[in-house]
């Protein structure tokens, strides 16, 4: 039996045992919810959220979306290596597919920026997917979303990074450009605003974001190809788009995108013929071969699979490789197989040679197969 003046940690004063409990990674507090009443109700109060948000003590966080988890974001806690899902998303759209969208994290916040939302199944043939400007923003300390202020111009497929604080986002496409867009903006999350920026050079759709060396750079979907070698960079000291050569040895079709770690070190996997770790030295912009994504076994297929539509994402300077599908091959011969969803997430340091792989927990209901989004944030130090 629990009594109303019983202490939060026996022994120690409620307010030294609030924060010792705000120190413990989200990872844990489904566990600790079930210790006592008194732990459960802290754990949800406002008064635990926003401790923990006064000290900046967010946590490091994995965020997934998968094909098959119909709009279910899921997070992981290294520390904890467990996985929970999050609270569903307040949006309008709930049983329509969410594509073409950028996610973000800055100032301690998880953003989900545009994209479309259209039907899982074309029941309804020709159906239009509506393209959005909606932004939606996770909060780790009260563990919710709500809406924050929408784009100036709704758009998927877009580029997005954060830059000194701030969000930047430029090109994509939507209903009435069919071209593609060059309009660009920039969102500041401590005013809720976003701003227009000078447009694109030239309309890019279908391209990705990289923040570097204090500059957003945007990159189309035909990087990698040796006639194009032209990055597109915007510079917020003086606000200005400057067009410089360079080499990204990577396909934005055939991939989800590039990280930068710790020190500058840009890393990305090329996926011509095998899944290929890639990263890029920072004094002479070489780009150098790391190894491979080993492929998977099934306990019940002989071969080794290649997976294809798995994520990928930087925590801590390490890279996560997250689900994806395989092909299982029927061994009769008969050339028909089955496609498998995985949940498995598999682990390495690419600075570190040999690459070292490691298998840690897989993902949670409802999270398997094809990887939609997928994000890091880290706590800062305390």
């Amino acid at each position: 039996m629990e009594t109303i003046d019983q202490p939060l940690i026996p022994g120690l004063p409620d307010d030294l045992a609030l924060r010792c409990l705000a120190m413990i990674s989200h990872g844990y507090h489904g566990i600790l919810e079930t210790v006592s009443r008194r732990w459960r109700k802290l754990f949800h109060s406002v008064e635990y959220s926003n401790y923990k948000a006064r000290e900046g003590w967010s946590g490091n966080w994995l965020f997934v979306l998968t094909g098959a988890s119909e709009n279910q974001w899921v997070a992981y806690d290294p520390e904890a290596d467990r996985w929970h899902p999050l609270p569903r998303i307040p949006t309008s759209h709930p049983d329509q597919e969410h594509l073409g969208f950028s996610c973000a994290c800055v100032l301690n916040k998880f953003l989900l920026i545009g994209g479309t939302y259209g039907a899982r199944d074309q029941v309804i043939p020709h159906q239009t997917a509506l393209t959005t400007n909606e932004v939606f923003q996770f909060d780790p300390f009260r563990k919710e979303w709500r809406n924050v202020a929408s784009m100036r111009t709704a758009r998927s497929h877009f580029a997005c990074s954060v830059v000194s604080g701030k969000v930047y986002v430029a090109g994509g496409r939507n209903t009435s450009s069919g071209g593609g867009l060059a309009l660009a903006e920039v969102y500041n999350p401590l005013t809720d605003k976003w701003e227009d920026l000078p447009p694109l050079p030239n309309p890019q759709m279908d391209c990705i974001g990289l923040p570097y060396d204090g500059k957003f750079y945007v990159l189309t979907d035909l990087v990698g190809l040796l006639e194009h070698e032209t990055s597109v960079v915007f510079d917020p000291s003086d606000e200005t788009w400057l067009s410089v050569n360079d080499t990204w040895p990577f396909s934005r079709a055939m991939h989800l995108g590039i990280q930068v770690l710790d020190g500058g070190h840009i890393c990305t996997v090329v996926d011509w013929g095998g899944s290929s770790i890639e990263t890029r030295d920072v004094d002479n912009r070489e780009w150098h071969h790391r190894g491979l994504i080993p492929p998977v076994i099934l306990p019940d297929h002989p071969r080794p699979l290649e997976v294809f539509d798995y994520g990928f994402v930087a925590l801590r300077n390490e890279i996560y490789v997250l689900g994806g599908r395989v092909l299982r091959w029927e061994e009769s011969g008969t050339g028909k197989f089955n496609i498998v969803k995985l949940s498995t997430v598999r682990v390495c340091n690419p600075l570190s040679l040999p690459l070292r792989w490691r298998e840690i927990r897989p993902m949670c209901e409802p999270a398997f197969g094809s990887i939609l989004g997928c994000a890091s944030m880290e706590t800062r130090s305390f």
